[in-house]
């Protein structure tokens, strides 16, 4: 039972799933197909951020008081000379990129010896914010083929639609 109380989480997202399973699967109107779709693919959303969660996780952006450093010189104002200007600005840049190089490696060494502090991985609700955006695109295509779908039809009823069909397809074989 303890199992169960620590991971609650699991059982919302199983419950959504399957709570939009079989509205896909029960339902004979396209819209309550399209909505059940929809919930499913909210319990995966739930899944995935919920796994992504780490206990005590900090989010992995550096506090700028653990780093202190300049921007170096390529944040200055270039002035308008030409070909000596282009010059001494990639000259500037290749020491710009260098400073940024040791101002990286400086970082990564801020973030591998602080002791103690945990963070949590960006990766999955970065997907998730995709996945978002798919699904949204995924369900305004579905609404509109259920809009085709009822103008050629008069209905989004499958059953309705089914016997139509096959009600065409006799007369073709027929006429």
């Amino acid at each position: 039972m303890s199992v169960f109380v620590e991971h609650y989480n699991y059982a919302v997202v199983i419950v959504l799933m399957m709570t939009g399973l079989y509205v896909v699967f029960a339902s004979s109107n396209m819209i309550k197909k399209l909505v059940g779709l929809s919930v499913f693919q909210t319990s995966v959303f739930l899944l995935y951020i919920t796994m992504g969660k780490v206990a005590g996780g900090r989010p992995p952006i550096i506090d700028p008081s653990e780093f202190q450093t300049g921007h170096g010189d390529a944040h200055e104002v270039v002035p308008e000379i030409a070909h000596e200007v282009v010059q001494e600005v990639a000259k500037e840049a290749e020491h710009a990129v260098s400073e940024t190089a040791h101002a990286v490696t400086e970082i990564a060494h801020v973030v591998s010896e602080t002791p103690g502090v945990i963070y949590s991985n960006p990766l999955p609700h970065v997907l998730i914010l995709t996945a978002i955006v798919v699904g949204v695109a995924t369900l305004a295509i579905g609404l509109a083929l259920v809009v085709r779908i009822r103008e050629a039809y008069g209905s989004i009823e499958e059953d309705e639609i089914g016997q139509l069909d096959y009600q065409d397809n006799l007369e073709g074989h027929t006429g």
